[in-house]
């Protein structure tokens, strides 16, 4: 049996690859494992190589410890188990030494270790969002129509907003009354309807004053054809 030579990489890959499979190889100690070389034992697992040299954990008697591959080799066939279980020798009992009083007083008291509490690391809370009106379409701009009376004359205008649609024209009073008549408001159409009295009034007193300047007028003239 050849102990002196460490495990290779295709044999550590051989024993994982048995682990896997649920078996457990058995290897012998080399001499770089000290007093328990030859001895035999089995591979339980495998750690990580990169976290210790000692990733191969070997079962030997009621122990399992860790060894590097160079701790070890693979066992030869029908190889027997080696293991040599030695009964530890009693240690003679010691009579237990008897506690001598302390004292108390020279004894420095260690303060214990104050426990920083965690700190809680308030997160400012975003500002709320405002809500936001809801912006109504902007209509088109209002329309006035405007019927006056001023002067004895009656006028219509028409404006759109600061827009003026139409100049104040004449209209005939008839027309006017027509255009009141449609506005259903008590007293509108009263007031109409007195000025348009006032002014038949007036130009019936005015026609009278033309018929009888009219008629002087005739009578002068036919005095005057008489003459001839």
């Amino acid at each position: 049996m050849d102990a002196g030579q460490g495990l290779s990489t295709s044999e550590v890959q051989s024993i994982r690859e048995a682990l896997a499979a649920g078996r457990k190889p058995r290897v012998v100690f080399t001499a770089a494992a000290g007093q328990i070389a030859g001895q035999i034992g089995q591979v339980v697992e495998l750690t990580d190589p990169e976290v210790s040299d000692e990733f191969v954990v070997v079962r030997f008697g009621r122990d399992e410890l860790p060894f590097s591959p160079a701790d070890l080799a693979v066992a030869p066939k029908g190889a027997g188990r080696r293991v040599v279980e030695s009964k530890p020798e009693p240690e003679p009992e010691v009579p237990p030494a008897v506690a001598a009083p302390e004292f108390v007083l020279d004894t420095p008291r260690v303060p214990a270790q104050r426990q920083e509490e965690p700190k809680v690391e308030q997160t400012e809370k975003p500002p709320a969002r405002r809500a936001v009106k809801a912006v109504k379409p902007k209509g088109p701009a209002g329309l006035t129509v405007t019927l006056a009376y001023a002067d004895g004359e009656w006028t219509v205008a028409a404006q759109q907003g600061s827009k003026a649609l139409a100049k104040p024209y004449v209209v005939k009073p008839a027309e006017a009354l027509k255009m009141v008549a449609l506005v259903d408001v008590p007293g509108v159409q009263e007031a109409v309807e007195q000025i348009l009295g006032t002014e038949r009034a007036e130009a019936e007193q005015q026609a009278e004053k033309l018929r009888a300047e009219l008629a002087e007028i005739e009578a002068r003239l036919a005095e005057l054809r008489e003459a001839r």
